[in-house]
């Protein structure tokens, strides 16, 4: 309703306004009209009078002359009548009301008008108008002085002026009373309703539609508002579909990606699997043999129990880590992640003759996280960097805490994170493959060394956990993995 209100002071304000300067010019007109009345009808009554006084004095003398003129100021009651001289002294009862040196006209024989502020005792302004007495023969007899008070004009003036006031607010309240209501009605109502739709488009709500039948710029804008919500929500539909299908791709290139590395792991376990095989073989043709006591059937049959628990172990853990599932974020243990990966893949370093060394301190790690989401992460660094030593070597895991700021297109301030470093002796990389290497399908490695979707794979992992990846190498100097997650605050002491 603000605009309506705004409409509707400044329609007031204008119609006030414009009728004030029509009232200012109206009464100017008939103030103007006013003196110019009282001037002609002075100029009228003092020529006849000055020139009835003129031959009188010639027929009859100046005191028969005198009480004509007495006569007629005694007749007329709003104009003072006087037969003044122009060579008298001031404070004679014959001078003139206004000062000799404006009435050197008169006695040239000109007419003359002044305004006077006051006259004798009376203090409002006068019109005074001396018109000038002529002898038969030429010579001056004086003048006839008319002045008429200007109070009635100034009493007019105020009178107008008030009536014109009250004219004045009447108008402009029922211009603002017309304005208000039309305002609301074409203008507050329209506008609460675009206001309430873009609050319901800004809280998400795109299913509720105007309803306005203005043809205006009102209506125009409801309607576009209209259009504007069936494209965001077809907008929206379309990016829920890109993103399903985006996650569904995700998930197919991450599982992909986990049997990928179940394939660079199956050599490594068939050997892991061939000792304890060739045991549970050995114990069993001893248990069919003749003459074997009890004792031995015992023992036999305990070790193949603990043979066939080693090798359902390994194929658990091979099974698990293929398998796919949705993400299931808790807390856990980073330390317990690091050690569970190593196991998994110590038969690849084995032979690939790598050793792998753990560093974890005594307090544990933890983040809000998916264990297999950052196992398939982590593995995919470990296996990299023992691809990356070819002749073999000694790969380091170290989990710890560090203090870190994120990368620029993250931000952020400074925060101590979880961090998974791995560290490995192989062939490095030069920068401008390290630029690169989180992109899908980039490799250096071999024909069937790799796919070039481990590294990227884990970096949207870790991107998805809300932390980031930070690599340092050289070319002949190995690498080195920093993996940074979000820590979980650590309960109060005394809280459970």
């Amino acid at each position: 309703m603000k605009l309506a209100r705004k409409l509707a002071i400044a329609l007031i304000l204008g119609v006030f306004a414009v009728v004030a300067v029509h009232a200012y010019t109206r009464v100017r007109r008939l103030v103007a009209l006013f003196e110019t009345d009282i001037r002609h009808d002075s100029h009228v009554y003092g020529r006849v009078l000055a020139a009835a006084v003129a031959e009188m004095v010639h027929a009859d003398g100046r005191e028969r002359a005198r009480a004509v003129v007495q006569l007629a100021n005694q007749r007329e009651n709003h104009v003072r009548i006087r037969w003044v001289s122009l060579d008298v002294p001031a404070d004679s009862a014959d001078a003139p009301a206004a000062p000799r040196a404006e009435l050197d006209p008169v006695a040239r024989g000109e007419e003359v008008v002044l305004r006077l502020p006051r006259l004798d005792d009376v203090h409002e302004e006068h019109l005074v108008t001396f018109v000038p007495v002529v002898a038969e023969g030429g010579g001056s007899l004086g003048a006839i002085e008319l002045a008429e008070s200007l109070a009635g004009e100034k009493q007019y003036v105020r009178t107008a002026l008030f009536n014109t006031f009250l004219a004045n607010l009447a108008v402009a309240l029922v211009c603002g009373l017309i304005a208000t209501g039309l305002g609301v009605w074409f203008v507050g109502r329209p506008m609460q309703s675009l206001i309430a739709q873009a609050r319901r488009v800004g809280a998400g709500d795109l299913s509720a539609r105007l309803a306005l039948s203005q043809r205006d710029e009102i209506g125009q804008l409801a309607h576009e508002m209209n259009l504007m919500c069936d494209r965001l929500a077809e907008a929206n539909a379309r990016a829920a579909r890109e993103t399903d299908a985006r996650i569904s791709a995700l998930e197919q290139l991450r599982h992909a990606d986990r049997l990928a590395t179940v394939g660079k792991l199956g050599a490594g376990i068939a050997h892991e699997l061939g000792a304890p095989l060739q045991v549970i073989s050995g114990r069993a043709r001893m248990l069919c043999e003749d003459g074997t006591s009890p004792e031995e059937v015992e023992r036999n049959a305990r070790t193949i129990a603990e043979q066939a628990d080693r090798i359902i172990r390994i194929v658990r853990q091979l099974l698990d880590f293929a398998r796919r599932r949705g993400a299931e974020k808790s807390r856990l243990d980073l330390r317990a992640i690091t050690r569970r990966t190593v196991s998994l893949l110590k038969p690849l370093a084995d032979k690939r003759t790598v050793s792998i060394e753990i560093e974890t301190g005594e307090a544990p790690i933890e983040a809000d996280a998916d264990a297999e989401q950052i196992q398939q992460a982590l593995t995919n660094l470990v296996v990299n960097g023992i691809q990356a030593m070819k002749a073999g070597g000694r790969l380091c895991v170290k989990v710890h805490e560090e203090c870190a700021a994120p990368p620029g297109d993250i931000g952020g301030d400074e925060a101590t994170y979880a961090c998974i470093e791995v560290v490995d002796e192989g062939e490095g990389m030069p920068p401008d493959v390290v630029a690169h290497i989180f992109e899908p399908f980039f490799t250096t490695k071999d024909v069937g060394e790799g796919t070039g979707l481990g590294l990227s794979v884990s970096y949207g992992i870790v991107r998805e956990h809300e932390g980031f990846i930070r690599v340092d190498s050289e070319a002949g100097q190995g690498s080195r993995f920093r993996v940074y997650l979000p820590l979980c605050r650590r309960a109060s002491p005394g809280v459970s």
